[in-house]
């Protein structure tokens, strides 16, 4: 498994099954695809290739959109590299970029540079210039450099029935449990264990105060979640408010705080995987302190509950 910051970095070893796209989530549609390229390679005794890109293209193309992603850079590579793919570039996506031709991107990046043997593209892939060319154009290259394409039909894609907009949607609508079954995995976040204000502690429920480095990292909207995390080689259920704690707090900030159940230790600058499960309640500002314990108090029967379930 090798991991490259630009697609100039890669050294050629021996004729390769590439697959080319975002693979933002990399959710079942994705590892669809991820498996027919490995399937492929084996087959063929050929490498195979993710080429995919940083910033987002949206991000460049349209940076008044504001788009925040399902994975980290990190997140993603370590999820396709489970699907067997032995090869993820991750080229710096630019405007001097996007201004490639189609025929340029053939030739010069996908022969040239990868050395494709078999490209695998979904059946709406468009590549080149603003856009311009599609499988159509592809399969003209393909004769001329002497390549193989294979394209995931519609039927085949409909059939899975998820994107990665349905799974921003769910994330950001709270609904984890839809996301699981498009991810085939609970949603995560990854962070690390930073000092908070501490008022947990004072109502008998000391939170872990996740912070994630990455701003465009997609939170799940604000609400309590049953959560779950590997911590010392154990899983521990827990509870965590997503959100700015309106009853203690003045200020906006987004904060990502759990309560792990039956857990004592020290977790500051530890680093953690938050696993999201299920959405327990909107976040709600209290009257008072006593108020918001009752309630945590209530949330944490319903998760514990829905943990033991889990098993």
């Amino acid at each position: 498994m090798n991991s490259y910051k630009n697609i100039a970095d890669y050294t050629i070893q021996k004729g390769a099954v590439v697959t080319i796209g975002t693979f933002d989530g990399v959710h079942q549609g994705h590892q669809k695809i991820l498996n027919r390229v490995t399937e492929i390679a084996s087959k063929k005794d050929l490498t195979s290739i993710l080429l995919t890109f940083f910033p987002h293209p949206r991000m460049v193309l349209q940076p008044d959109n504001d788009l925040q992603l399902i994975n980290t850079i990190e997140e993603r590579k370590a999820l396709v590299f489970k699907t067997g793919v032995e090869h993820i570039i991750t080229h710096p996506f630019s405007k001097a970029f996007a201004r490639t031709t189609a025929h340029e991107y053939v030739k010069n990046i996908l022969v040239d540079q990868l050395n494709a043997k078999v490209v695998v593209i979904g059946y709406d892939h468009r590549f080149g210039r603003n856009r311009a060319a599609s499988v159509v154009e592809l399969r003209e290259y393909a004769k001329e450099y002497d390549f193989e394409v294979i394209e995931i039909s519609k039927k085949e894609v409909e059939e899975v029935a998820v994107s990665s907009t349905k799974v921003r949607n769910a994330i950001i609508n709270g609904d984890l449990e839809t996301v699981a079954r498009y991810l085939n995995r609970p949603y995560s976040i990854y962070g690390t264990v930073v000092s908070g204000r501490q008022l947990g502690r004072t109502l008998g429920y000391p939170t872990a105060n996740l912070k994630v480095a990455e701003s465009y990292k997609l939170l799940p909207k604000a609400g309590v979640y049953v959560t779950s995390a590997i911590i010392q080689n154990s899983l521990y259920y827990g509870m965590t408010n997503v959100g700015t704690n309106p009853t203690v707090n003045d200020d906006l900030e987004t904060t990502i705080e759990t309560y792990f159940f039956d857990f004592q230790g020290d977790l500051y600058d530890h680093k953690l995987e938050l696993s999201f499960h299920k959405r327990l309640r909107d976040e709600q500002q209290f009257k008072s302190l006593e108020g918001l314990k009752i309630a945590m108090q209530q949330d944490e029967l319903k998760a514990r509950d829905y943990a033991q379930h889990m098993g």
